[in-house]
């Protein structure tokens, strides 16, 4: 069937003149709209200018209509310029409707496609395309340029779906930037349809254009699958929210996608619902740009929040990476038993006082070390924050120095003793030195502070004794010196933000406008509401907990991670998208515990996608060679075409370098898209090195950095050096050699024995 398919089909990456030509045709109709913007920013100027002209005439009704005329034309201005940037975020092309109802909008009502829309030999023309954005335009004969993503009109591009599609035929997300578009994406609704759009064929980008080949097979063998591909996905979109959705499957299977479309629906759905957002959890910045590229942040209140699993605490961002064996130890559950110990350690630090003086009833009292330490315990053994219980510390040490001062057992009447006591605490705790003391003896932890305390190798191994053995020790310390943070130290940030917790402070005045000092300018303008942006950017930062999350690629989480994510949806509904064979964990079952106790009791919903339509099947072959190393027994997804193109072996000559620079150079005039080239994570920046000057279609990235991504060609550098980095090393090639939409080399050094023909051990029979 591979054979047929490579007969039939011609998949291929779109050509950039085709790519550039489409981003081209929506830059044209994006500086359109921002030309009617314009327009109607200067008519909202001029309606203030000319109101206040109005006030001049003095009549009470005068006045009147000058303030109605002014409000309402502040608020439309303040709207225009408050969503004037990076509005314009989706298209969708429709086929002509049943019937010819257009809504407030100026749109078409239509959910289903006319009778006869359709033709015989399964063509159609495009009747009607609507541009998605932030705010509604409309040009000056009241037809839409763009619909506001709210209104009726808009529900088409979030409720599509191939299985159900209505009327429209191609889903476009649009990336822009300012005034400027980006990129472009497609989703193919209807992709055995050849459409037409002003005469011509609809164009498609990205993996539309891959199902759309997939789609247009002549056999009814390759229409099936596509409806394989079609109804697998369909499911897991509109699944109900109500508990846990687990979504397997392998590479190429669309997992990421259906994620994202599942978002968009579920928002779209029950807007209400989710006004407590959604968050998506990524495990890498690389796959976070991508993710903004199909799913922008919609709404009014900012519902969706995309993150990378080191961008989850505010303030801090992970920009290092730890090595494997760094990682495994600061991912543990381990870890949480060392920071619970470093958390509360992390008090005695500063040179902490061993002694108490203070002066009360004309008497001098102290209270010494041994005595100081039983106090601490005492207050440390609660359950609450360490930072929360210094309240509890401050009662304790005053009863401590009450019962020092005997005046307890001179006082018989209760009522007397009651108030000797608290003038008592009150003149205590009213001393300087009191106070010096509190806070020097119990000061407020921050998360940064303990976890630069832990890079002190003696003092960590205290904190960690019988939890990390020496060597881990020396390398969590170590690590922890560098001017940066790891993944897995954003990770121990939040859970200590959870062990230390924050301090109530009392709540500050709001800082008044300078405008609000002014007079009389109410009368001309309208108070300046908070923006839609402004709303969803506090609101972001101002979020800790979510009414629905994803996880991408869920199978990378560490059980600190979990920890970290599950804070975030306690509450919540859950999608949790994974493929245990490509998990770089170690200890996949440590986990796994962790997940569970995130989730909680919901009940789960598993569905599997087996289908791999990225991959064609002799890339797909090798790959499955490495995962039956990796995972014994596991079943790769079913490749479903063929490109006739086999894998390249190529083995080191001058240098590896220089042959990785060779290779992909060849790969660059072969492919229109790009080409990956995947190398163990410590020759990252070598290999960026390697790659200089040939362009921005050429990207090195670390095997772990791979992860959820594809390219039209990849370079899989030293199979053996990849599988060698970790426990986990052979899973992470697997996902190495499945990025490729097209064509696969691997280059081979000494240390993957490669045979006579360039073929490395581990991808041998």
């Amino acid at each position: 069937m591979a054979a047929q398919a490579q007969q039939e089909t011609a998949v291929g990456a779109v050509p950039d003149s085709v790519r550039d030509r489409e981003i081209g045709i929506e830059q044209a109709h994006l500086d359109r709209v921002y030309r009617r913007l314009d327009e109607k920013i200067h008519e909202a100027e001029f309606l203030m200018r000319d109101a206040a002209r109005r006030g001049q005439v003095g009549t009470p009704g005068a006045l009147a209509e000058r303030d109605a005329q002014v409000f309402r034309a502040g608020v439309h201005l303040n709207r225009l310029n408050n969503e004037y940037e990076d509005f314009l975020f989706g298209r969708i092309d429709l086929l002509l409707g049943k019937d010819g109802k257009k809504g407030p909008d100026g749109a078409y009502t239509a959910v289903e496609p006319a009778e006869g829309v359709i033709r015989p030999d399964n063509t159609a023309d495009i009747a009607e395309t609507l541009h998605i954005g932030r705010i509604g335009v409309l040009d000056e004969d009241y037809s839409p340029l763009v619909i506001d993503w709210r209104a009726p009109a808009a529900a088409p591009f979030y409720r599509s779906t191939p299985v159900d599609p209505g009327r429209v035929v191609r889903r476009r997300v649009i990336r822009s930037k300012g005034r400027r578009v980006l990129g472009v994406e497609d989703d193919l609704m209807r992709p055995e349809l050849k459409a037409y759009l002003d005469g011509d064929e609809l164009p498609v980008i990205g993996d539309g254009a891959l199902m759309a080949a997939l789609g247009r097979a002549r056999t009814h063998s390759m229409r099936d699958i596509v409806a394989s591909i079609q109804a697998e996905q369909d499911l897991v979109i509109r699944a109900p929210a109500a508990s846990v959705t687990y979504v397997e499957g392998g590479p190429g299977t669309g997992k990421t996608a259906v994620a994202l479309h599942r978002a968009a629906y579920l928002l779209y759905q029950d807007r209400r619902r989710y006004a407590g957002g959604i968050l998506i959890v990524s495990p890498t910045p690389l796959l976070v740009a991508y993710t903004e590229g199909v799913l922008p942040s919609l709404g009014e209140e900012g519902q969706v929040a995309i993150r990378a699993l080191g961008s989850l605490v505010d303030g801090a961002e992970a920009t290092l990476y730890d090595s494997p064996a760094t990682a495994r130890a600061k991912g543990s559950y381990r870890m949480l038993k060392v920071l619970r110990k470093a958390a509360r350690g992390a008090l005695e630090l500063n040179d902490s006082p061993n002694r108490l003086r203070v002066v009360a009833f004309g008497r001098r009292l102290e209270l010494e070390a041994d005595e100081l330490a039983s106090i601490r315990r005492t207050a440390l053994g609660g359950t609450a924050p360490v930072n929360l219980l210094r309240p509890r510390a401050r009662k304790l040490l005053l009863d401590a120095l009450w019962d020092r001062s005997g005046a307890a057992a001179r006082h018989t009447d209760p009522e007397l003793a009651a108030e000797l006591r608290s003038s008592f605490d009150e003149d205590i705790t009213g001393e300087d030195s009191f106070i010096e003391f509190l806070d020097a003896w119990w000061p407020e932890l921050t998360p940064k502070g303990v976890l630069a305390a832990m890079a002190d190798e003696r003092r960590l191994g205290r904190w960690a004794r019988r939890v990390l053995n020496p060597g881990e020790v020396r390398r969590v310390a170590r690590s922890l010196r560098r001017d940066g943070y790891s993944v897995h130290d954003i990770a121990a940030l939040d859970e200590l933000q959870a062990i230390l917790g924050t301090p109530v402070r009392p709540r500050k005045k709001r800082e008044l406008d300078p405008l609000d000092q002014l007079t009389g300018l109410e009368e001309l303008m309208p108070v300046r509401e908070e923006s839609q942006r402004e709303r969803a950017e506090r609101l972001a930062q101002e979020r800790v907990e979510y009414a629905h999350v994803i996880v991408d690629e869920a199978q990378d989480l560490t059980p600190m991670q979990w920890r970290m994510v599950g804070r975030r949806g306690r509450h919540a509904t859950w999608t949790v998208v994974g493929d245990p064979a490509q998990s770089s964990w170690s200890d996949p079952d440590e986990a796994a515990e962790a997940r569970d106790e995130a989730l909680g009791t919901r009940p789960r919903r598993r569905f599997e996608l087996t289908v791999n339509y990225r991959n064609p099947a002799e890339i797909a072959e090798l790959a499955a060679k490495v995962l039956a190393l990796a995972m014994p027994g596991s079943t790769s997804p079913r490749a479903v075409r063929s490109t006739g193109l086999r894998p390249r072996f190529s083995v080191v000559g001058e240098s590896l370098g220089t042959t990785v620079r060779e290779e992909t150079a060849r790969l660059l005039e072969q492919v229109d898209g790009t080409v990956g080239v995947v190398v163990a994570m410590q020759r990252r920046e070598e290999a960026a090195r390697w790659l200089a000057g040939l362009g921005d279609r050429a990207v090195a990235l670390g095997s772990l950095e791979a992860k959820g991504l594809e390219y039209d060609a990849t370079v899989v550098v030293s199979p053996a050096e990849i599988a060698d980095e970790s426990p986990a090393g052979l899973r992470v090639l697997y996902v190495a050699l499945t990025r490729a939409t097209q064509q696969l080399t691997v280059v081979s050094g000494e240390r993957d024995e490669p045979d006579a023909d360039g073929v490395p051990d581990l991808l041998r029979d």
